[in-house]
């Protein structure tokens, strides 16, 4: 018996690095002696050691936005929020067709009056017109399903028999989300400025202060604030991987998240509620407009990427602490 207790003891450090070492010693007695006493061939494999976990950290984070990005749930999704520049567009198109004004007596996206004039303003008002709703509906999706779509598909268990850890899968799930916020963002944002240089002229860009800029210069905050508007959903991605982390139900983690933010949005129009509502992840969220001031006006951008970034850090600490003490029973 007391020659097994050490074995137990240093059970945790063999399941980190364990496998390294046996290999390095294996058929070779001297090697573990040199390893104690030099200490460059104890650096040397301290290095290997950690070139190997970089090299799995990101064969997981490969592996894992290869599965996202290629399940036909999110396929759809980015095919219908590219659609949506585009029925933008044509009715635009149709209605100025017409004889009309567009945006005119109705209550449309931001810069939808302005789209006939420059066809850079669709990727403008698209993103005005879809990040209220359907860009974080389908963050949501993404994000809900991360962790519990795992589960209530078997395979969480197995990829944490892997040697890839609780933290770093969970990790991992959190960047493929946030690459969807991106990726998302991005297929909104091209696909109308397509669809803008297709049925509009493109030209100097008017700003909201009346003052002119260079297309060029105009294409660079037009990219400015498709990153900002990705940055706008972390704090849906955040929520969504904590309450994916909850249940085992891919389906109710999809719809609580979604819920969460359809009252969350209808919280921040209450007026009684304008203390708490400067607190809310979406209340800053069309400031993106400020971007096309001259100068730029920063403030409200500010604010609306510290709002998220504290969420980031809540709701990602919580997801943290709730999975990694989590029983995984599938």
């Amino acid at each position: 018996m007391s020659q097994a207790e050490p074995v137990d003891g240093s059970g945790a450090g063999i399941a980190d690095g364990g496998a390294g070492r046996a290999t390095d010693t294996q058929g070779d007695p001297t090697v573990a002696p040199a390893t104690t006493g030099d200490p460059t061939v104890a650096q040397a494999g301290s290095g290997a050691r950690a070139a190997g976990r970089l090299r799995r950290s990101l064969g997981l984070f490969r592996s894992e936005l290869t599965t996202t990005f290629r399940r036909w749930r999110t396929l759809a999704l980015l095919a219908v929020l590219a659609a949506v520049p585009v029925l933008i567009g044509i009715a635009v198109k149709l209605e100025t067709g017409k004889g009309s004004a567009a945006g005119t007596g109705s209550d449309g996206p931001a810069f939808l009056t302005d789209v006939t004039n420059n066809g850079l303003f669709l990727v403008f008002a698209a993103l005005a017109a879809t990040l209220p709703v359907f860009l974080p509906l389908a963050v949501g999706v993404v994000a809900g399903d991360a962790v519990a779509g795992e589960a209530n598909a078997g395979t969480l268990r197995y990829l944490l028999v892997a040697p890839a850890g609780r933290t770093r899968l969970l990790f991992a799930k959190y960047v493929c989300a946030l690459a969807f916020c991106l990726a998302a963002t991005l297929v909104v944002a091209l696909s109308a400025l397509a669809v803008g240089a297709l049925l509009f002229p493109l030209g100097d860009v008017t700003t909201i202060s009346g003052t002119q800029i260079s297309f060029a210069d105009g294409l660079g905050r037009a990219a400015l604030i498709a990153l900002v508007v990705a940055a706008s959903l972390v704090g849906v991605a955040s929520l969504g991987l904590f309450v994916s982390t909850l249940t085992n139900s891919g389906i109710a983690a999809m719809a609580t998240t979604v819920g969460l933010l359809i009252t969350v949005q209808i919280l921040d129009t209450v007026p009684q509620l304008d203390a708490v509502q400067p607190y809310l992840f979406p209340h800053y969220w069309l400031s993106f407009a400020d971007l096309l001031r001259a100068p730029v006006y920063w403030d409200d951008v500010v604010r609306n990427l510290d709002l998220q970034g504290l969420y980031a850090a809540v709701f990602g600490s919580a997801a943290w602490a709730r999975f990694t003490a989590k029983d995984i029973a599938a």
